[in-house]
C-alpha cells in the first residue's frame, strides 16, 4: 500500500476540491478545509497562496508526488521546446502510473503506484516497476497474465465512474494500452481545472 493512500482525502479537503472526481470524497458533502477551524479560513488568498495551491493540487492528483519529483519534472518541461505548462503536462501524463490510471487498469493513482511497484506491468515484453517511468509514444504496456484477473483490474476495467481518454488506445480483452500522442492540457480528463501556467508562475518566483 501506497504510504500516502490514507491521505489522498486529506487532499481534497485541504484544496476544498474533489480533485479525482471519486464519489466518496468527503468536499462532496463539506466544502471547507479540514479541523476545527476549517469553516472559517475565507481570507483573500495572495497570488503566492495561489500559484502554490495550483502546484499542490497538480502534484496532488498524480499520487501526491514528492516535491523533489516534481520539480525535476517541471525543469525537464522547461528544456522542452513549446508552452512550459502544455510541457508539464504532457510529462505526467506520460509517467508509467498515470498511463495506467487512465487506461482504468486500477480505480486510483495511488493504486496504480502500488500495482506497478509490485511487478505487474510489462512494457514492450519487459517488467517495469518504476512508476515514474515516461511512456513513448508507441510503447505496448500490458498487465502481466498472471495478474490479469486481480478482483482490483476486473472491478477499474468495468467501472463506470470514468472514461478512457481518446489520446490512449485501450484494449481491456488483452489489457493493454498505447499512448498515441502526447495529450495537451484540454484533453486530459481532469474531473477539476488544473491550472499549469500557474505553477509555471510559482517556480519562476
Amino acid at each position: 500500500m501506497s504510504k500516502r493512500h490514507a491521505a489522498k482525502y486529506k487532499i481534497d479537503r485541504r484544496m476544498g476540491q474533489n480533485i479525482w472526481g471519486r464519489p466518496k470524497s468527503p468536499v462532496n458533502k463539506r466544502e471547507y478545509g479540514p479541523g476545527q477551524h476549517g469553516q472559517r479560513r475565507k481570507s483573500k488568498v495572495s497570488d503566492f497562496g495561489t500559484q502554490l495551491k495550483a502546484k499542490q493540487k497538480l502534484k496532488g492528483y498524480y499520487g501526491n508526488i514528492s516535491e523533489k519529483q516534481f520539480r525535476a519534472t517541471y525543469t525537464e518541461a522547461v528544456r522542452v521546446k513549446g508552452d512550459t505548462g502544455e510541457n508539464l503536462i504532457g510529462l505526467l501524463e506520460r509517467r508509467l502510473d498515470a498511463v495506467v490510471y487512465r487506461a482504468k487498469f486500477v480505480p486510483t493513482v495511488f493504486a496504480a503506484r502500488q500495482f506497478v511497484n509490485h511487478g505487474h506491468i510489462k512494457i514492450n515484453g519487459r517488467r517495469v516497476n518504476i512508476p515514474s517511468y515516461k511512456v513513448k509514444i508507441g510503447d505496448v504496456i500490458e498487465i502481466k497474465e498472471a495478474s490479469r484477473q486481480m478482483a482490483l483490474v476486473i472491478e477499474a476495467s468495468q467501472s463506470g465512474e470514468r472514461d478512457t481518454p481518446d489520446y490512449l488506445e485501450v484494449d481491456h480483452g488483452k489489457m493493454t494500452v498505447k499512448m498515441s500522442r502526447i495529450p495537451t492540457l484540454t484533453e486530459v480528463p481532469y474531473p477539476v481545472q488544473m491550472e499549469p501556467s500557474l505553477v509555471v508562475e510559482f517556480y519562476s518566483r
